[in-house]
């Protein structure tokens, strides 16, 4: 049987270095593998949970509750023989429903909108604003307002928790005791 030599101290660590390279190279690549989603990116960072003392609490109308009100704003103008537009938001003046009655103009449906958004806003009937509006008129200016009668807020606890805009009746008196139609339906 031949003798086998014994590898030089030399080969021994151009071996090992070789081998600790290539074990080195594959932790990397599964540690690198893990990291990245399929896009390459790394993932992202774990949420934060807020502390209780952070944090707000706001009350919110239904779906349902909106869509009752805005239903009967519109009966209540149909019952006058006017056809009218309804928009329903919530408090932060995002839309929940909005019902374009038949036969309404199509602006009314804009300016509904826009009445509902100016009530919650300030917590008061757009009628009122619109009175502001000799005392400060760039209160006009604010996107998203419209300072005409026809919107009125709803309260939960002294504080808005949706507006209800009216328009297309001949008055802004009009759409606002439409709009008070509709958030009395709420209280019933």
């Amino acid at each position: 049987m031949p003798t086998r030599r014994k590898p030089s101290r030399r080969t021994r660590a151009l071996v090992g270095g070789a081998a600790l390279a290539v074990a080195g190279a594959g932790v990397l690549g599964t540690v690198a593998a893990n990291a990245a989603d399929s896009s390459g990116a790394a993932p992202a960072a774990a949420p934060v949970a807020a502390r209780n003392g952070d944090l707000v609490q706001s009350t919110h109308l239904t779906l349902d509750a909106a869509t009752e009100a805005a239903r009967a704003a519109v009966d209540a103008a149909e019952k006058d023989g006017r056809h009218v537009s309804v928009a329903v938001v919530d408090r932060n003046g995002n839309t929940l429903v909005t019902l374009r009655g038949d036969g309404a103009g199509p602006q009314s449906y804009a300016s509904a909108e826009r009445k509902a958004f100016t009530a919650v806003s300030w917590n008061a009937p757009t009628s009122e604003l619109a009175e502001r509006l000799e005392q400060t008129p760039n209160l006009k200016d604010i996107p998203g307002t419209l300072f005409l009668g026809g919107g009125t807020p709803v309260t939960a606890k002294g504080a808005p928790v949706a507006g209800i805009g009216v328009a297309g009746a001949p008055s802004g008196d009009l759409d606002e005791k439409y709009a008070r139609a509709g958030a009395a339906a709420l209280g019933r």
